[in-house]
């Protein structure tokens, strides 16, 4: 039994963040959960390059991977997911995790990527926070 589902909707209410890319790197999707993560609206982020989200330190690499993935037809991620530095719309640095999928065209061409992203900044501190403290302990007990 198929149930009908309005993917739309689905994709709006996710809490997670979810943008679409195409081949050229420009965002063509961007639901409710990717502008509370990184501040940018909708509108302000449809038509734009990933380097709105993208450190400028990371964005060699990034677009070095990102064509490649689209040349090739091919991600080494494929269901891994992936931790990196993100920035927010006021410059703030992110710590983000996301998954990516490829979505292909009739002709069987890699035409698109989607991003599921999630927002891990609150975690990541923490966790270096343990690791200093922990750190600091092995230290004092040496």
């Amino acid at each position: 039994m198929q149930a009908d589902i309005d993917f739309q909707q689905l994709l709006q209410a996710l809490g997670d963040g979810v943008i679409v890319c195409d081949a050229q790197g420009d965002i063509t999707f961007w639901n409710a959960a990717a502008t509370r993560i990184f501040g940018f609206t909708e509108s302000e982020a449809i038509g734009k390059s990933l380097d709105l989200i993208v450190p400028q330190r990371q964005r060699q690499r990034h677009w070095d991977g990102y064509h490649k993935t689209m040349a090739t037809g091919e991600t080494r991620y494929g269901a891994d997911v992936l931790r990196v530095p993100a920035v927010h719309k006021d410059d703030k640095p992110l710590s983000i995790a996301f998954t990516v999928a490829l979505l292909h065209g009739p002709d069987g061409e890699v035409s698109a990527i989607v991003a599921v992203v999630r927002d891990e900044t609150e975690r990541w501190g923490e966790e270096r926070k343990l690791r200093a403290r922990l750190a600091q302990l092995e230290t004092t007990q040496a």
